[in-house]
């Protein structure tokens, strides 16, 4: 499935750039690995798109609403959740 959403122009850039491999969005929509996420550049600070676009493949899904499985509510109105974008290190052996 293809799934259209707005992007503001700096994120837009990190998508670009290959530094940003993550979307927060609000869970306001079905999303599974392997849709497609299309993802419109938007000038900043407006509702304007600039013509812009990239296509993205969604290899992972996470809702935060499981995490209060994990934490209590407290500890997440106290500190919130951060999202890391990673990705595999890869070491050599020198022999």
């Amino acid at each position: 499935m293809k799934i259209y959403k707005k992007v503001q122009q700096e994120y837009f850039k990190s998508i670009i750039e290959g530094r940003k491999r993550f979307e927060v969005r609000l869970a306001d929509f079905k999303c599974f690995p392997g849709d497609i996420l299309i993802l419109q550049e938007q000038k900043q600070g407006t509702d304007e798109l600039t013509g812009r676009e990239i296509k993205c493949e969604v290899l992972y899904n996470f809702n935060t609403k499981g995490m209060e499985k994990f934490h209590t509510r407290e500890e997440i109105e106290k500190h919130g959740f951060v999202v890391l974008s990673i990705r595999k290190k890869f070491e050599f052996d020198d022999k």
